[in-house]
């Protein structure tokens, strides 16, 4: 597909069918729609056509009948186009705001079954601003845009039907003037195309920039940031302006181009009809009828090339959405599935790359991890030892070799069943804006019941922070745990990860967040919880690991030496050399 900047004829309609197609289950009411726009669109040559018998009964023949009917007329006339306007906009607005809703469940769905390659090379705020900006511009276009182009379109083809009927002649040079105006509208779809664009990436960059800031707003206080935050947000907010006055100059300069092109037809029509005089059969009704219908052309015709507008952003905007909808997911190439497994893991010769141009991370890694042996990862940052455990639960794909669970290819097991076997607790705590008890028991499917999240809150030695808490396990925490101190997060995510109790357990410094005393009670629970379980932790701390059964260590994607704690001291060789590194601050006399 071309740029969404510069979208051929047959790719826009492309995109408005496939986005047209997500109305297709609410056929009743856009039924219901299109009849009221077909009505309210016939209520305008009707409108025109009242003029002759009003003029000519009321004011030329004097005809008493007329002079009576004609203002019930008027009356039932604009209650039928009340009624109308009502219905097409009701239901339209319904189907509008359903496809918005089913887009955006879609959008969140597919969202969640995508490779962690894809949150790497997109931005969170971009990703974001798909989800609130873009659809909203794919709502106009579905629902204001739609009413606006059926409905005008009706009603201009009613009036230059009853045109015609009137005088041909006349109606011929209003005609003429068509290819001009859909120049101007089509150099103007161009660039509101091109300029949305541009618009949709800088709103992705604003709410990207002001996510970081609120996210980073102590480390923004801390170090006098605001200024530097501020200027940032400047720059991308003023972008962003200037680009929305470029899209409003285009359509306030195109709307007035339009009209005055139809004025021109309607001035050369008077003006000839003046010239020619009145044929005897053309009465003043029936003229002035044909007169109020051009006027009545120049509402339609203007709202018809300013709806132009929040076409194409709606169009670009749902190109946008279905990128993301056409996105690759995870593939869940695995068909088979794994109870409760021993917990044996295997490395195979792997070896992964990310980017070709930076070479591989890891390189030929050979490793085999018995059941319920605890497996510590050190080395300098950018080594491979998060990369290495990552490919385990394949949060990517290893680009060669293979890794076994069992004896099994976890590219055999589906993905559900592989990550079933797993659980992991990270350094950064993600918790979510629920109660106490939801986060302990997010991720195990069956109903848990409260005693066993208690017993799962006392193993992580959260249970006494829980019950101090305003409403105990029903404490709602907020926005990732921001109500609960650092300490406090780390221990909720070791309960969850107690309570899933699967045979495989990532660790990536679960403690590193605890005070002291935190730490050593927590460091027993561990402990107890890894004695049954196939542990990988990956160390940062080397303090934390000097009781696990075996640590490798890892220099540019290889595994360069392994062995228990005092065994790597005593060969003096990288390990001992990182520990010394690492301890000599706090050997050292100050």
């Amino acid at each position: 597909m071309s740029l969404a900047g510069n979208l051929a004829p047959g790719e826009a309609r492309a995109i408005y069918g496939r986005l047209l197609r997500y109305a297709k289950p609410y056929w009743p009411a856009l039924s219901f729609a299109l009849v009221g726009m077909l009505v309210f669109a016939a209520t305008e040559p009707v409108f025109a056509a009242m003029i002759k018998p009003l003029l000519d009964g009321s004011f030329v023949d004097r005809d008493p009948e007329v002079v009576r009917i004609m203002p019930l007329f008027l009356i039932a006339l604009f209650l039928v186009r009340g009624v109308a306007s009502f219905v097409d906009t009701f239901f339209l607005k319904y189907v509008g705001r359903r496809v918005v809703a089913d887009l955006r469940q879609e959008m969140f769905e597919h969202l969640l079954r995508l490779p962690t390659g894809y949150y790497d090379r997109h931005g969170s705020g971009q990703t974001l601003s798909k989800f609130t900006y873009n659809v909203e511009n794919v709502a106009s276009a579905t629902t204001s845009a739609l009413t606006t182009v059926v409905r005008d379109g009706f009603t201009i083809l009613g009036l230059m039907a009853y045109m015609l009927y009137i005088d041909v002649a006349l109606s011929a040079i209003f005609l003429l003037v068509g290819p001009a105006m859909a120049v101007a509208v089509r150099y103007a779809s161009k660039r509101f195309r091109r300029v949305s664009k541009r618009i949709q990436d800088r709103v992705g960059e604003l709410t990207h920039t002001a996510q970081e800031a609120i996210e980073a707003h102590r480390v923004v206080k801390a170090f006098g940031g605001q200024r530097r935050e501020t200027e940032r947000f400047r720059r991308v907010n003023e972008k962003t302006r200037t680009l929305q006055m470029k899209m409003i100059a285009t359509e306030a300069a195109s709307v007035p181009l339009v009209q005055l092109i139809a004025a021109l037809a309607i001035a050369v029509i008077v003006y000839l009809s003046t010239l020619q005089g009145l044929r005897a059969d053309i009465t003043v009704g029936t003229f002035m009828s044909f007169v109020v219908a051009m006027g009545l052309l120049l509402g339609p015709i203007k709202r018809l090339t300013a709806v132009n507008s929040q076409i194409q952003r709606g169009l670009i905007a749902a190109e946008s959405l279905f990128e993301l909808l056409d996105s690759a997911t995870e593939r869940d190439t695995g068909t088979r599935t794994l109870g409760r497994a021993e917990g044996r893991v295997e490395y195979l010769g792997v070896s992964h790359v990310y980017d070709p141009e930076k070479g591989p991370v890891l390189r030929g890694v050979d490793l085999v991890i018995r059941p319920g042996e605890s497996v510590a990862f050190v080395g300098r940052s950018g080594s491979g030892k998060s990369t290495l455990v990552s490919l385990l639960p394949r949060f990517y794909d290893a680009s060669e070799g293979q890794i076994r669970i069992d004896g099994i290819d976890v590219r055999e097991l589906t993905l559900a069943s592989l990550r079933a076997q797993i659980s992991v607790v990270t350094q950064d705590v993600v918790l979510f804006n629920d109660t106490v008890a939801n986060n302990i028991a997010y991720g195990v499917a069956a109903q848990v019941a409260s005693a066993e999240i208690e017993r799962a809150a006392e193993a992580a030695h959260a249970l006494e922070f829980i019950r101090a808490l305003p409403h105990g396990f029903d404490t709602l925490i907020g926005d990732r745990g921001v109500l609960l101190s650092g300490g406090q997060r780390q221990r909720l995510a070791i309960a969850r990860a107690m309570l899933k109790d699967a045979p495989i357990l990532i660790l990536d410094e679960a403690t590193s967040a605890l005070d002291t005393e935190a730490e050593r009670h927590i460091q027993a629970a561990l402990e107890r919880l890894m004695a049954h379980r196939t542990t990988l932790v990956i160390a940062h701390r080397l303090s934390t690991i000097e009781r696990v059964d075996r640590i490798l260590v890892l220099d540019a994607g290889q595994i360069v030496e392994q062995g228990r704690h005092d065994e790597l001291l005593a060969r003096g060789g990288y390990y001992a050399r990182l520990h010394r590194l690492q301890f000599r601050d706090s050997a050292d006399p100050q």
